[in-house]
């Protein structure tokens, strides 16, 4: 069997949402929310289904999502996109899959930050890619410029970008951005810029994308998701945006990857986008308060909580919180004797991992995040 897959541990999150199932232990790991969807949304995809097309949809998406994701953008950021600038794929992870076999030969080297999200590296090296990490550090997980520039060699070929930023919830400042636009455009790089969070931003927070600085246009692959847009992350569309000529490799790549997307959810998508102008301002003040009220909790059961100004996820610092333990130790003694399930940040790095921080979800119900918090409660006694 290939040793990629032969060699690769289970996913740190089907790993502790099954041990969530198994202690029946409140599931904050995951990365799904359980509120947030339009109710309209899910009633054009259940229309759509009965009286639209139930065979194969156009392989690089309908025009209609097409056009309703150029638009979206240009609404929104100001960017001058038309249809030929997009590809939908099925979800964005496949967008991503999409993305790195377009962009990267054997031999060529990649630069993530981590921590990273868990499909990067093994999707690199499926394309023969060589991984090079950087390591972003806590509290302020900030990038580097002298950090990025010393990482790029003679077979660097592309960065792998990820803002706003899993697991930690940071959304990158004007200078961070540019320092990646500026390594890009100094070395001649392609930049493949996970976006998927651009939408879930909290306190007021805006968002640039990547590809709307100077010089970046040309040579950035966006990556989106309408699951995290309208918490339908069941639904799995997603969508890859950029220069034609770069679009038209990456949708090769798709085509024989999943081919096509359900053709009832591109159109609900698709309508859900038209009119997202209305839901998402309400969708954000969701999230802000599912997640001041977690931190709170947190905060009162004695816990060191870092900054999240993105995503649904918050990260604990536990030398702050006077826990002595590494972080899959207090991850498998909170679910296995507490009750809850959160997710350890090490697995999200291979060559220097951060082994004292660990991420909650808090797109969830009251109750949900009530219930978390008292199971933390009882873990944090545990270590006391």
């Amino acid at each position: 069997m290939n040793p990629i897959y032969e060699q690769m541990e289970t996913s740190v999150f089907a790993r502790m949402s099954a041990l969530a199932a198994d202690h029946k232990a409140v599931n904050l790991g995951q990365g799904f929310p359980d509120f947030g969807w339009p109710d309209a949304i899910l009633d054009k995809a259940a229309d759509a289904l009965r009286h639209g097309s139930n065979q194969y949809a156009p392989s690089r998406g309908t025009p209609e999502l097409r056009d309703a994701i150029a638009g979206h953008y240009g609404r929104w950021f100001g960017q001058e996109l038309n249809s030929d600038h997009v590809c939908v794929t099925s979800g964005a992870t496949e967008a991503l899959g999409a993305c790195i076999l377009a962009a990267i030969s054997p031999g060529d080297e990649v630069i993530i930050f981590t921590p990273a999200y868990d499909s990067y590296a093994p999707m690199i090296r499926r394309a023969g890619g060589v991984v090079r990490e950087i390591a972003l550090r806590p509290p302020e997980w900030r990038i580097d410029a002298v950090a990025l520039q010393a990482a790029i060699g003679p077979r660097t070929r592309a960065i792998l970008f990820n803002n706003p930023h899993n697991p930690t919830g940071r959304l990158f400042d004007a200078a961070e951005l540019q320092a990646v636009a500026d390594a890009a455009t100094a070395y001649d790089l392609i930049v493949i810029s996970d976006e998927v969070w651009e939408h879930i931003l909290l306190d007021g927070q805006t968002f640039t994308p990547l590809a709307s600085l100077p010089g970046m246009a040309e040579r950035t692959l966006k990556v989106g998701s309408a699951g995290k847009i309208f918490s339908l992350t069941g639904w799995k569309v997603g969508w890859i945006v950029a220069d034609p000529a770069l679009a038209d490799v990456a949708a090769r790549a798709h085509q024989f990857l999943t081919f096509a997307t359900a053709p009832n959810l591109q159109s609900a998508v698709a309508f859900g986008l038209a009119e997202g102008d209305r839901w998402i301002a309400p969708m954000q003040q969701r999230f802000a308060r599912a997640r001041d009220r977690m931190v709170q909790g947190l905060q009162a059961a004695g816990y060191a909580v870092l900054p999240a100004a993105s995503s649904y996820f918050l990260c604990v610092d536990l030398p702050a919180s006077e826990i002595a333990v590494d972080d899959e130790t207090f991850a498998a003694v909170a679910v296995e004797r507490a009750g809850v399930a959160v997710v350890p940040v090490s697995p999200f790095a291979e060559q220097d991992p951060v082994r004292t921080i660990v991420r909650l979800c808090f797109g969830k119900r009251d109750d949900t995040i009530d219930a978390g918090v008292a199971a933390m409660a009882r873990a944090k006694e545990m270590f006391a």
